[in-house]
């Protein structure tokens, strides 16, 4: 059964960049069977009602401002694939999850950066997912979790976003980890591995610094979204964590 995952995106330039995180994003492919498909929510597009993309080939939408100038050349034509689409629809439908359809979005920054350090290539189908930020954690849950059969058709199942993302707190030139930040991913470390849904619930009001980590929710949603999706085996395992700008996590959890 294919692994669901979760990956902080970070910056735009991520996809630029030369580390640790970067170099684990771009041999991920070496060790994980091709998927017939990728499913890919991103905290980058938010509806109220969830969206299942399904272009016949996705723009590449540049939803920043002030970086490199070469990230505003890049592109990631992915196709989506109508079939899929169709059954993820059926999926949250059976499970009480109202859905529509999104046949001209492209892909944001949250789904391309990720995917052109994972398969650079392009010629994996994608369906892109949008997130919700005004339903609650245990419905984010839920959303990965109506998706978890997809894992056995090796349809790969990735949310994208951040555990600890505040950009009012960044500090640009920091070399050192805020406190606050690595103590908030602890608790979140914790929590995960042990699977302790009750307490990631209510995360807002049992993590240390949680207001300040989590100012909205709409990158901490993805993480929840895979989680869900990995309910069948109840295995959480961290592959990386490490910070930029202070408190910016870049951090990658396996649920299988």
């Amino acid at each position: 059964m294919m692994p669901s995952y979760f990956f902080a995106h970070g910056a735009p330039s991520i996809v630029l960049e030369d580390n640790a995180y970067t170099k684990l994003l771009k041999e991920f492919k070496d060790h994980l069977p091709k998927p017939k498909a990728i499913v890919l929510f991103s905290a980058h597009w938010e509806e109220s009602v969830q969206s299942v993309g399904a272009a016949a080939t996705y723009d590449t939408i540049y939803d920043f401002g002030g970086f490199q100038d070469e990230l505003y050349q890049m592109t990631y034509p992915a196709k989506s694939d109508q079939a899929l689409a169709d059954q993820i629809q059926k999926l949250f439908t059976a499970h009480g999850i109202e859905n529509i359809r999104n046949e001209t979005r492209g892909l944001d920054h949250g789904a391309w950066a990720v995917l052109k350090l994972l398969y650079p290539e392009a010629d994996i189908p994608v369906v892109a997912l949008s997130v919700n930020r005004h339903l609650s954690n245990e419905q984010q849950y839920e959303i990965g979790k109506a998706l978890a059969e997809l894992r056995e058709q090796d349809v790969l199942i990735i949310a994208s976003g951040g555990t600890v993302h505040n950009l009012r707190r960044l500090n640009w030139n920091s070399e050192e980890i805020d406190g606050w930040a690595g103590q908030f991913d602890q608790w979140i470390e914790e929590k995960l591995e042990a699977w302790d849904t009750e307490a990631l619930f209510q995360y807002e009001k049992l993590a240390p610094y949680a207001e300040k980590a989590v100012p909205t929710s709409e990158h901490f949603i993805p993480l929840l979204i895979a989680m869900g999706a990995g309910d069948n085996g109840r295995h959480a395992q961290l592959l990386h964590r490490s910070y930029q700008y202070g408190n910016l996590s870049l951090s990658c959890w396996k649920f299988n």
